[in-house]
């Protein structure tokens, strides 16, 4: 049994079978892609497990605990952190005021945007978000602002704010969209030193192959909101209705 199990979900816009009796288990320290072309139902799965989306029917769990009817930052309080597609940064604050803010909501449960100053004074707090930013290669940028950073640089950002909650599974929507090649190895880099090191469970959506054989150790294609098939990266490359259908012969 993995730590998360999705089990016959099915969910329906009105005429539109989005996802179909859909059967997902990302297994514990494991590193799981997702992938599909445009339509196949991944965004919707996706906020089916952070709670954006109630399912039909179906059940979604958590290290055996139900995650349906739950808020998303109940979702998160549970120990799982999404990554999105455009890194949510407050662009107005330093790298260091945007740390400080998943360091205190971590501590307190709650997080009011006037506290910055009153809680800079707390070294064990600050210790804390260097530790992070340290390790993120960010901490030479402290003092720089969100929306001065690179794509790169904030999605660094965002995943020291993440990591900082000590979440058990990270579920990451295409987490190189829209960056440089350079930029793209360099966060996939990053995810395995963060895999490595932590051992956190990640499940990954992601359409650039180059960063799901690269990172992927079980990958799950969906087609029509219906898995298509589920298997080792090594055996979806060959797989032929894969290969037609999302890979391309050349792949």
């Amino acid at each position: 049994m993995g730590i998360l199990e999705v089990k016959n979900v099915n969910k329906r816009f009105g005429g539109l079978q989005a996802l179909g009796d859909v059967n997902l288990s990302v297994a514990e320290n494991s590193v799981h892609a997702i992938i599909g072309p445009n339509g196949a139902g991944k965004s919707t799965l996706l906020n089916v497990l952070v709670g954006k989306l109630v399912p039909d029917t179906g059940t979604v769990t958590f290290d055996g605990n139900s995650v349906l009817g739950r808020t998303p930052f109940q979702i998160n309080q549970m120990g799982i952190s999404r990554v999105f597609q455009t890194p949510e940064i407050f662009g107005d604050l330093t790298v260091m005021e945007n740390m400080l803010i998943p360091c205190f909501a971590k501590r307190d449960g709650s997080f009011r945007m006037h506290a910055i100053e009153s809680i800079a004074s707390e070294h064990a707090i600050i210790e804390r978000a260097e530790e992070m930013l340290t390790e993120v290669n960010m901490i030479d940028k402290r003092e720089m602002h969100g929306a001065s950073l690179s794509r790169g640089d904030k999605r660094r950002l965002e995943m020291a704010m993440c990591l900082v909650q000590e979440p058990r599974l990270l579920l990451l929507d295409e987490p190189t969209a829209g960056m440089s090649r350079a930029d793209t190895n360099n966060t996939i880099e990053l995810l395995k030193e963060i895999h490595t090191k932590r051992n956190i469970t990640m499940a990954i959506i992601e359409h650039d192959m180059h960063v799901v054989f690269s990172l992927a150790q079980r990958i799950t294609v969906l087609a029509q909101g219906t898995p298509l098939v589920e298997d080792i990266p090594e055996n979806i490359k060959g797989h032929p209705k894969v290969k037609e259908a999302y890979l391309g012969e050349a792949a």
